[in-house]
């Protein structure tokens, strides 16, 4: 799906309608020293085999994240793109 670049919407931080820059939201990074992730580690550890990690097939479509800046106060607020999921979010130039 197309978006673009620019969008004039309502900012809660201005509590006005303002125009946002749009980016599309990237997932953060795991942390490593986290209890679930030292556990699923040491699981993964020896000869015990494989433990439930990557699945074989993904989903067609997911939620699609924006992150919308706002121009006038520089804060940003994400924007789910919809209830339904769609295919990948292409930003236009």
């Amino acid at each position: 799906m197309k978006v673009p670049k620019e969008i004039r919407t309502y900012c809660p931080h201005c509590n006005a309608h303002t125009v946002h820059t749009v980016k599309a939201a990237s997932k953060g990074k795991r942390r490593t020293l986290a209890k679930g992730e030292l556990r699923h580690a040491r699981k993964l550890t020896g000869h015990g085999g494989k433990r439930a990690g990557k699945k074989d097939v993904d989903k067609q479509a997911k939620r699609q994240v924006l992150m919308l800046t706002c121009t006038v106060c520089k804060k940003k607020h994400p924007m789910v793109m919809g209830a339904r999921t769609r295919k990948k979010v292409e930003i236009k130039k």
